[in-house]
């Protein structure tokens, strides 16, 4: 047995790569017929994009001034003089646009298919909770390029919340960070959206997998029996 299989076996017993990569990749699931069948796959893809987001958004921030004053100007910068910067934005920004798609798609075919019941209702708690999340990310990043159409779309957004009852007002405080937008609000969303967001969606995603694998995937409908 050569040097590299040893140390493979090694890995294999220390970490558990086996047992972890049959109860992830290798576990049984349901047999559906026809386009049914690819229904099953909203929820990989949509982790599939979360980490092609990931991948991109660290890969922009590398480049990206949270001010008012070079916002705008290192986007443009992105864009013309960063070696496939503007692939990876254009990547980075229609991934979004997939994201909230593919999520949806996702929490539709569950409801439909009533793969929230019994038991399986946490997996779907939190499911709720991760397409918030999404949502968080699609209007935090909105702001980022601080261009004249991402500056009134979340003067827009911002007072929305303001008229939620009772705690509109401070939210809309805590989203601005004052009265008005400003240098603070563009800081305070590039916050959110790259230290916030990030780690309640790491440790959402982790709670949802878990269960999934716990509970298994549940069975297609079928005429005279309950999905389960």
């Amino acid at each position: 047995m050569s040097k590299l299989e040893l140390l493979w076996n090694w890995f294999k017993s220390r970490l558990g790569l086996v047992e972890i990569w049959t109860a992830l990749f290798a576990r049984k699931v349901p047999e559906a017929k026809g386009w049914a069948s690819w229904l099953y796959t909203l929820g990989s893809a949509s982790l599939l994009v979360c980490v092609v987001q990931a991948v991109t958004g660290a890969l922009l921030a590398m480049n990206y001034v949270p001010s008012p004053d070079h916002a705008y100007d290192s986007i443009r910068f992105i864009e013309d003089q960063v070696v496939l910067g503007s692939f990876v934005r254009g990547l980075h920004h229609w991934g979004a646009t997939f994201m909230v798609v593919i999520v949806s798609l996702h929490m539709l075919r569950v409801y439909f298919m009533g793969s929230y019941k019994y038991p399986r209702e946490a997996t779907w708690i939190v499911g709720v909770g991760l397409f918030l999340l999404v949502m968080g990310f699609s209007f935090t990043g909105y702001l980022l390029p601080w261009d004249q159409k991402a500056y009134w779309a979340t003067m827009v957004g911002t007072n929305i919340a303001s008229q939620a009852p009772i705690l509109g007002e401070y939210i809309a405080k805590i989203l601005k960070g004052g009265d008005e937008m400003g240098a603070v609000t563009l800081t305070r969303f590039y916050a959110i959206h790259t230290l916030i967001l990030p780690a309640f969606i790491l440790i959402a995603i982790a709670i949802h997998l878990f269960l999934v694998v716990w509970h298994g995937i549940s069975e297609p409908p079928a005429k005279g029996k309950d999905s389960i």
